[in-house]
């Protein structure tokens, strides 16, 4: 067995108003409590040190810059990497990236049990748009921001075991396990903010939204055979409604812990990492059931092109 002990830190709401000053605190009381639980891996949300700002439209480009960080750790994210090697622990947190060379992504980092950084991930599938647009009921310009993720989704040894990285969009596309499993991904982190309203569908509210949530992380656990750890930041930010959900779901998709709320919530579980060999041996031998002379399609056609009318 090679048991990985993970605690999803859920978060609750952060105003626009409140900084890294009061987020970070918090952030830090969610690990004292997977400490005292045993926890080896702390994982947090997308965005994680901010409100989700891409719901505000902002022309000023130096006002967007104050949600992104230029370095990590800084100053205000410093005392979690100081904990994290402390307790021996490993963190994975969501956070807007500005380079130095002046490119905006949607990040996540994986650092190991010393607090050493061993991987970083850029998300790759934005959704929302990027103008301003009268026909929504809330904007979702994450295309305004950010730039597409230039990482592709890498996989990284550590903590005995093969681990990836994907951010909130991702989970909804099949494409972002595959590539994933395909080098024997044993526990995918994801972070998510996810509105509880579909801004284009107002009757699409936060039960479905949860349902599309559960499919998604739970189809990509089983047709991969890798533990999914989804964590959601969640609640009412500037009155706009986040679900929360935040769930853990084993190699066979059947979900181990799931949270109750929309606030701060710890949930722990021992992930055997073993228990994705069965499946990888099995039903998802990739070696031995994949045809990939039949996918071609999956990589050449972006948009879907339906066959001529007869």
């Amino acid at each position: 067995m090679r048991v990985i002990n993970v605690a999803a830190a859920q978060m609750g709401p952060i105003q626009r108003s409140e900084g890294r000053d009061a987020v970070v605190p918090r952030m830090l009381a969610l690990m004292d409590e997977a400490k005292a639980r045993g926890a080896d891996l702390i994982v947090y949300p997308e965005l994680a040190l901010t409100t989700f700002f891409p719901r505000w439209y902002m022309e000023d480009q130096a006002e967007v810059d104050t949600w992104f960080e230029r370095e990590m750790p800084n100053a205000a994210t410093l005392p979690l990497f100081k904990r994290a090697a402390e307790y021996q622990m490993a963190m994975s947190f969501g956070y807007a990236e500005l380079t130095p060379d002046g490119h905006h992504f949607n990040t996540c980092l994986l650092t190991d049990k010393s607090a050493k950084i061993v991987g970083k991930y850029r998300k790759v599938h934005l959704p929302g748009h990027s103008e301003f647009d009268t026909e929504r009921a809330f904007q979702h310009l994450e295309k305004r921001y950010f730039e597409p993720g230039d990482t592709g989704f890498e996989v990284w040894r550590t903590m005995g075991g093969i681990f990836g990285m994907a951010i909130c969009n991702d989970r909804r596309w099949p494409e972002t396990y595959r590539v994933m499993g395909l080098q024997g991904v044993e526990m995918v982190l994801l972070g998510y903010n996810t509105p509880s309203v579909n801004s284009q569908k107002s009757e699409e509210g936060p039960e479905k939204r949860l349902f599309h949530n559960r499919l998604s992380v739970q189809s990509g656990a089983y047709q991969n055979a890798t533990w999914v750890v989804a964590v959601a930041k969640a609640g009412v930010e500037d009155g706009f409604s986040l679900i929360g959900g935040s769930l853990i779901v084993d190699p066979n998709g059947e979900i181990v812990a799931e949270a109750t709320t929309e606030g701060d919530e710890l949930l722990v579980h021992p992930c055997d990492l073993d228990a994705t060999i069965f499946g990888k041996k099995t039903i998802f031998d990739f070696a031995r059931h994949r045809r990939i002379e039949h996918y071609g399609l999956i990589t050449s056609r972006v948009g879907a092109v339906p066959p001529p009318e007869t």
